[in-house]
């Protein structure tokens, strides 16, 4: 287990509660990994007397949102939480749960996952001694900035959640987690899921030679940046560029359509690329890149986002993987994804329920979350044992 040194210490604020909303499988993972950690910390510590609700079987708490027959909601705990600390976790891009609406099936949208989230939030307030939220999808965190007159949808959902009493706010690979700026008096940590992107890479592909005659980092575009310039130094091989070039002259969907996507860089011929972003959406941009990149007489292209969405299906994606212009898609199990995508021959999961389970350890025990957002030593250990084989 990852800092046990620092987790034997120190002391829990409260007996651990999670609450999953719309993620009960990766809440389960999580509850699991997390019941191993505390039983292997006490038979480490040797300890005459456990803290109550320290070491338990489950820390998973029960709770739903039912509705009316009008569609409306309410949010209902069904045991005790009491002086707990209380992890509510929600995947707000989970549209395969449904509600009924005078006598109409919905799909739940994010607005919905928010409001179920809100609700539960009321249900324990007042009761849990502190409450927290793990939103790795962070709910419109694609509308993190105004232009215009536009609304600020990150922002206030953010002040929403604080001024509900939420303590900490917990996601990962946030579009831009400049958005925490709306709440600067409370806790936003963002974490990368940078070292299970390479260890689930690693082992989908035994031959992948770590060094810069072999291996180049892509960003698919400027706002994959800073991801992409860490994972090129971290790795010490090379990295290029993709830019959006747009016609300002037209809006289609409210956008200005992409014309082309420009490379800077070195030549990728020959080498292995692995292109790195924060999600896939409906996959357009990604897949022109991976093409150019097969064009340019890359050797194989690797994808890792934190999220795969795939608004638009797989069907663009099986066509790329068949004509050989994508080798690998990994993503985390951090949101939703389709069954038919886990069959996928192309796809990789990278788990990030270890990850998360140590994050709630360490945020349970009030003590520094850094050694466990840097992934450095991980990254460098696992580099030392790739280039020994």
């Amino acid at each position: 287990m990852p800092n046990i040194e620092l987790l034997e210490k120190s002391m829990p604020v409260a007996p651990i509660r999670i609450a999953a909303l719309g993620c009960r499988e990766l809440a389960e993972e999580v509850d699991r990994k997390l019941v191993k950690f505390r039983n292997e910390l006490v038979e480490r510590k040797q300890l005459s007397v456990i803290p109550q609700g320290y070491s338990e079987k489950s820390f998973i708490v029960e709770c739903e949102c039912p509705r009316f027959g009008t569609g409306e909601g309410k949010g209902y705990i069904k045991e005790s939480v009491r002086g707990t600390d209380l992890y509510i976790m929600v995947d707000v891009t989970n549209y395969s749960e449904s509600y009924t609406v005078c006598g109409h099936e919905n799909h739940m949208s994010p607005d919905n996952h928010f409001q179920d989230l809100k609700r539960i939030i009321s249900a324990a307030t007042g009761k849990a001694h502190r409450i927290n939220v793990i939103m790795p999808f962070l709910y419109e965190g694609r509308q993190h900035r105004r232009t215009k007159r536009e609304s600020l949808d990150c922002a206030l959902a953010l002040k929403e959640l604080s001024d509900m009493g939420v303590s900490n706010i917990i996601t990962f690979d946030a579009h831009d987690p400049r958005v925490q700026n709306s709440i600067p008096l409370n806790g936003f940590d963002n974490f990368f899921p940078t070292y299970q992107f390479l260890k689930a890479l690693i082992k989908s592909v035994p031959d992948l030679r770590v060094d810069n005659d072999h291996l180049m980092i892509i960003s698919p575009d400027e706002g994959a940046m800073s991801r992409a310039v860490y994972f090129s130094n971290i790795l010490g091989v090379d990295m290029g560029m993709f830019y959006k070039r747009r016609d300002y002259s037209t809006i289609v969907n409210g956008k200005n359509p992409i014309v082309a996507h420009e490379f800077l860089g070195d030549s990728v011929e020959g080498k292995d690329v692995v292109v790195i972003d924060d999600m896939i959406s409906s996959g357009g941009s990604m897949l022109d890149v991976a093409k150019q990149l097969k064009e340019r007489n890359a050797k194989r292209v690797f994808v890792c986002t934190t999220y795969g969405l795939f608004t638009d299906g797989l069907d663009k994606f099986d066509e790329y993987y068949e004509k050989g212009w994508l080798d690998r898609v990994i993503t985390t199990n951090l949101n939703y994804r389709i069954p038919e995508l886990l069959e996928r021959p192309y796809y990789v999961e990278a788990n990030m329920s270890k990850y998360l389970a140590s994050i709630i350890d360490i945020i349970n025990h009030d003590v520094s979350v850094e050694k466990v957002r840097s992934s450095n030593e991980k990254i460098m250990s696992l580099m030392e044992k790739v280039n020994s084989r």
